[in-house]
């Protein structure tokens, strides 16, 4: 598979790491508005400044994007009236609206739209979730992601605009959380939340409660101003047992827990194109974003724009 990536900022470093190792998906072509991005890629793959343009040129069979959080919708958009296969960093939209309109769209055209939700793919979090017992219920899930936002960003100041990047911790770390509470419980609801804002209207802390058909609960801990980072799952069964799983655990430096992720992720994404079925995580994840603001709304008077 010849696969495009839209976006040259500080994640999509994970994905052209997987696309340049020998095996069947291959780095195509690159785009990016910033010429000075696109310089290192010149004598390797087709560079273009206009996503648009990318997808008149042909021979991919599919695209990678990794635009900033308020332009999803419009390369998304493009990308599937193509027909081409999309992989999109969560979240999906800043909107649900949007999001569902991209579902909708893909749906027509028949494409596949599937959202990087990289943590799923976390090697601590899966030898947890194999290894609990089939026949002890859960009985709560907690999932903590905690980091100071201005150590991981580097020069994509883009995630401190909360008209760009959609809110804050919510928008942009909820999807992942919610993800992986979801991994565990099922389809999820909204039963409480309470979110802290700074004064340029970003939301940098928020506690989440979550609930399930089953009845247990989901606890959701996002932190924008964290000393260091702090990434796990607390797993408590009905037996009384809690299983832990540090998902920073045993990968030393930072960020290195990503390269096997987004691994996981091309490699589920690859399947995807080549066996179909609905991704429903992609709009139930953008559910529990819009449904966080709407309660914040609803309690502050204050519209999430």
């Amino acid at each position: 598979m010849r696969i495009g990536v839209v976006g040259l900022g500080v994640i999509s470093r994970f994905y052209l790491a997987v696309l340049r190792e020998s095996g069947p998906l291959r780095l195509g072509a690159v785009c990016d508005v910033r010429p000075e991005a696109l310089a290192p890629h010149r004598d390797e793959v087709p560079c273009w400044t206009d996503h648009r343009d990318l997808v008149t040129a042909g021979g991919l069979d599919a695209v990678v994007v990794t635009v900033p959080n308020d332009r999803h919708a419009e390369v998304c958009r493009d990308l599937l009236d193509a027909g081409l296969p999309v992989c999109v960093e969560k979240p999906l939209a800043t909107t649900l609206a949007d999001g569902l309109e991209l579902a909708a769209l893909a749906a027509a055209r028949g494409a596949v739209l599937f959202t990087s939700f990289h943590r799923r793919y976390n090697a601590r979090v899966r030898a947890m979730l194999d290894s609990l017992p089939k026949d002890v219920p859960i009985e709560s899930v907690r999932v903590r992601y905690l980091e100071r936002i201005e150590d991981h960003v580097g020069n994509d100041r883009w995630y401190l605009d909360p008209d760009r990047c959609g809110g804050g911790c919510v928008a942009d770390n909820g999807p992942n959380a919610f993800d992986l509470a979801r991994l565990f419980l099922g389809p999820l609801e909204l039963a409480y939340a309470e979110v802290r804002r700074d004064e340029a209207g970003v939301d940098r802390q928020a506690v989440i409660e979550l609930d399930s058909a089953s009845g247990a609960r989901a606890t959701v801990e996002l932190d924008w101003s964290h000393p260091g980072e702090t990434k796990d799952i607390e797993v408590r069964l009905a037996d009384g047992t809690v299983r832990r799983a540090d998902m920073l655990a045993g990968f030393l430096g930072f960020k290195q827990s990503l390269w096997h992720e987004y691994a996981g992720v091309l490699r589920d994404f690859a399947n995807a194109v080549h066996h179909g079925g609905e991704d429903r995580a992609s709009i139930a994840a953008l559910s529990l974003v819009d449904a966080v603001y709407q309660a914040e709304h609803a309690l502050t008077g204050k519209a999430h724009t």
